[in-house]
Order: C-alpha cells, then structure tokens, then sequence
C-alpha cells in the first residue's frame, strides 16, 4: 500500500449566502480593509491515505467527503491528491 496526502477544499455554494463570510466581510471593513468583498469561507482538510492506487486514494477521499466532510447540499468540495513516502 501506497501512502497520499490529501488536501481537501470545503466551500460554501457559490448561490448561497455565506453568513460566516459576511461576518468575516463586515469585520475587515471595521478594521479599515474597506476594500475586501465578496469574503467566502471554507475548511481546509489535510488527510493521509493508505490505498493501492492514487485513483484509489481519490476514491476514498471522495466517499468521505460525500459521507460527512462535505454537506452534499450546501457546500461544493474539490480535492488534491499526491504520493508520500
């Protein structure tokens, strides 16, 4: 077994409203970063992964994010994936 490092980025909808985001927005606005918009916020998940084969490992990545790292519907996910030792 091979081992991936996988990098997972969670993000909101792009047609959905991101309350997170606004408040993020609103917030550096306050700070004086009057000239930041359109502020998402998303996860960032790191994973190690035992699989025979990359496409393997892209796989399983996705089961999980489909499963529970990602909410089917509300978020979009997209995926890296490359070879450890």
């Amino acid at each position: 077994m091979s081992r991936y490092r996988v990098q997972v980025r969670v993000m909101p909808r792009a047609a959905l409203l991101d309350p997170q985001g606004q408040a993020v927005e609103h917030a550096l606005h306050a700070l004086g970063f009057g000239d930041v918009a359109q502020v998402r916020v998303g996860k960032h998940l790191v994973l190690e992964v035992k699989a025979a084969t990359q496409e393997e490992a892209v796989a399983q990545a996705r089961t999980m994010c489909d499963r529970l790292l990602a909410n089917p519907v509300t978020e979009d996910y997209e995926l890296a994936v490359e070879a450890t030792r």
